[in-house]
């Protein structure tokens, strides 16, 4: 492979982690994503041929040629200068740098599907070819983007690979469908502004989205389901139910509306009550820690440009990204015993990471956030029994959300640290605790994609879309009890077998309350159900004589606990119930005066369905009955 070029830096590995989407030969160690048309070379153990519909992979190479057929495009129509076009999980991009003042605007998309239309009726060949430093850097003179990816990404005295198709040639690691044709259908979806490697310093570039696929019914449907999702955009609901607001002077973090707050802490709530059945302690660390904890825990290596720093008197500190570090210090700050394990730890800490403007998008990616943090210290032995605890932990909370979930155990990476048999014992008590939960032949493997740190526990939810959502998390960490020297007494009596390092299991069932209250408004379109619903109950009076009435009807429902309004406006009746319904109100409580007369409220529900008359007594019972068994 090195002679044929395959080796070397991934020049478009980055832009593609970005995008969400996964290295294939970490799911499959050893294993080479192949164009169909280029000769195999050596020997080849397996060969699988991968369609659009089943495999990742092959979308993933669909939509990177796709993405090079929109360069050419671009290229083609405004003679701007390319910089990258990854593929995401969901289509690709462009971006390209079209002078000072060049800007992308939705009339643009049109000329831009007919071209690439035209461009894959001519059937252009997708042709490899292996080039030296010198060579590439003569292909690209005049875009200085691309001369300083091959100045600073291939080595000097080794080569590369750049792709042929029409009139474009560009720098790429391939593989690629056989031809242009292949991609059936085509739509430019929106377009941005963004900086060149990110940074607001560099120049400005234009980026335009797109989707295609090998079948014009299949962006059909597509179409239909993004007309769905729009409709249930969580930014909309927000907005429409008045739930949260963001503001320019503090970007990429939330104002939590009355409303919206009723939510939040709702979840919150619904987890803290679940920690208090299972065994977890709550703890509050701080939100400012000195640079070198972040140092200590490995963190600042990695993660420094994405947390906000700042001077101390001469010393620098920042705010806290995550948990992890700060628990590690509260478990060392005591000896610790054996039968004390587990130790189960949850925080609801407000975190801050540094996200770049751009990439802010409502409250899927914020600066500010709190996450339903946890941290289980416990002995290798305990590993598998708190594994099986945090699954059963997770279904109850997708269940309860009614989501589906599926499993994956993400093995031990080519950068795993550790010893190789601490992973094995760590990877086969997962694998133990998974087949325990939902039976061997309900999760999979995918191997190589585990964290450096240990062996994970990969949830994927799929939501009333059928989007396929990341928020639990259960993963084992080898390393942070070895970086801050954690340990515990054992009941060993030979020196040297007396005192052992705790197994680290990071968890979250939520993940970040913000992202989940997204892809809960999302889920639910906005249609929250009782025990979540920030308006739970709207009382009507059909004349003010009845006000009094309701108004004690609404005393009796707070001190409930519920969140209750009574309408006392002007408005029609037919009006006031069809105000209740569009606001989400789960119930509308008709008073009339047979109603007064009877001691009764007459319940409707959002969908307008009339339930009828019931004693006021009997309608609380049944309210708090579907509260708190979660009842959707």
């Amino acid at each position: 492979l090195e002679e044929d070029g395959m080796v070397g830096d991934d020049l478009m590995g980055d832009a593609m982690a970005d995008g969400g989407v996964e290295d294939s030969s970490k799911k499959s160690p050893g294993a080479v994503l192949w164009d169909l048309t280029r000769p195999l070379v050596g020997p080849v153990a397996k060969l699988e041929l991968l369609k659009f519909d089943g495999e990742s992979d092959a979308r993933t190479a669909f939509w990177h040629s796709s993405a090079h057929m929109l360069g050419e495009a671009l290229e083609k129509l405004w003679g701007c200068r390319l910089t990258i076009g990854p593929p995401l999980k969901g289509g690709f991009y462009y971006d390209c740098y079209m002078g000072a003042s060049g800007a992308f605007r939705e009339e643009d998309y049109k000329p831009v599907e007919e071209l690439v239309q035209k461009i894959a009726k001519q059937k252009q060949k997708f042709e490899r070819l292996v080039v030296t430093k010198a060579e590439a850097l003569e292909l690209f003179a005049g875009n200085p983007f691309k001369e300083q990816i091959i100045r600073t990404k291939i080595p000097d005295g080794t080569r590369t690979t750049v792709y042929k198709c029409g009139d474009l040639v560009d720098l790429c690691r391939g593989p690629h469908v056989s031809h242009t044709g292949k991609v059936k259908a085509f739509a430019a979806t929106r377009h941005s502004a963004t900086q060149w490697l990110g940074d607001t310093d560099n120049d400005s570039l234009q980026r335009m989205y797109g989707i295609s696929f090998p079948d014009k019914k299949m962006l059909k449907v597509w179409k239909e389901n993004q007309e769905k999702a729009k409709a249930r955009d969580h930014r909309r609901i927000a907005q429409a139910q008045s739930l949260i607001m963001f503001h320019d002077l503090s970007p990429g973090s939330a104002f939590w509306l009355p409303h919206g707050t009723r939510i939040y802490n709702t979840l919150i709530n619904f987890i803290k009550d679940q920690y208090w059945k299972r065994g977890f302690t709550e703890v509050i660390t701080p939100n400012i820690y000195n640079l070198d904890l972040w140092h200590q825990s490995g963190h600042a290596k990695h993660y420094k440009d994405a947390m906000f720093c700042f001077d101390v008197e001469g010393q620098e500190f920042a705010m806290k990204p995550m948990n992890c570090p700060g628990h590690c210090l509260m478990f060392g700050g005591s000896l610790r015993s054996y039968k004390e394990l587990p130790i189960r730890t949850a925080d609801f800490g407000v975190l801050h990471r540094n996200e770049l403007s751009g990439a802010l998008s409502g409250l899927t990616r914020v600066r500010r956030f709190q996450q339903d943090d946890g941290h289980i210290f416990c002995r290798e032995d305990q590993v598998e029994e708190e594994v099986l605890g945090s699954l059963e932990f997770m279904k109850f909370v997708y269940n309860t959300f009614g989501m589906t979930y599926k499993l994956e155990l993400s093995t031990r990476p080519k950068k795993a640290l550790g010893e190789g048999e601490l992973w094995d014992r760590a990877e086969a008590a997962l694998a133990r605790a998974m087949d325990a939960f939902v039976g061997r032949e309900n999760w999979k493997e995918n191997p190589g994609d585990g964290a450096f740190y240990g062996p994970k526990i990969d949830i994927k939810v799929m939501d009333a879309m059928d989007r396929v959502h990341q928020c639990a998390t259960i993963q084992l960490d080898f390393q942070l009890p070895i970086r801050f020297d954690l340990k515990y007494k054992t009941d060993g009596k030979v020196k040297g077998e007396d005192w052992a390092r705790p197994v680290m299991v990071h968890r979250a069932m939520l993940g970040s309350v913000e992202r989940m209250f997204a892809v809960l408004c999302e889920h639910y379109g906005g249609k929250w159900p009782l025990w979540l619903s920030p308006r739970q109950v709207s009382i009507i009076p059909v004349h003010k004589d009845w006000n009094d009435y309701c108004s004690k009807v609404r005393d009796r429902l707070y001190e409930e606990r519920f969140h209750v309004d009574v309408d006392l406006s002007r408005a029609t009746f037919q009006k006031k119930v069809r105000n209740a319904q569009i606001a989400q109100y789960n119930f509308q409580l008709v008073v009339g005066e047979n109603e007064v007369n009877n001691g009764t409220v007459n319940i409707r529900t959002r969908e307008n369905e009339v339930k009828g008359e019931m004693k006021v007594d009997e309608m609380v019972a049944m309210l708090k009955k579907m509260r708190d068994t979660y009842e959707k």
